[in-house]
């Protein structure tokens, strides 16, 4: 996504696509530094993604890069790190829905 934007984008300098909005649902990306690209899908508008996002990569790199056990492109197996995304997905749902 981010690679093929940036390729056909007339404007110099762009970073590739951080948000792709369609009518049933919203695709927002986050890109570190390292390349690693993180995705989260939700109803059109949801406000504050780019907040979720980044606190979905500080998670992944306190749980799984700390891991001496993780290598790169291995799928992440780490019980620490599932359970902190799921109570950041649940938080976020909750300030955002009130549920």
């Amino acid at each position: 996504m981010h690679a093929i934007s940036q390729q056909l984008s007339p404007t110099i300098g762009c970073t590739g696509i951080d948000l792709l909005e369609a009518d049933t649902f919203d695709l927002h990306c986050f890109q570190s530094l390292t390349g690693t690209k993180f995705f989260v899908v939700c109803e059109p508008g949801t406000l504050y993604m780019d907040v979720l996002l980044k606190l979905i990569y500080e998670l992944y790199t306190d749980h799984v890069l700390k891991n001496p056990f993780y290598e790169m492109e291995m799928p992440i197996r780490c019980e620490l790190f599932d359970l902190n995304l799921f109570q950041a997905v649940q938080k976020d749902r909750v300030a955002l829905l009130g549920r």
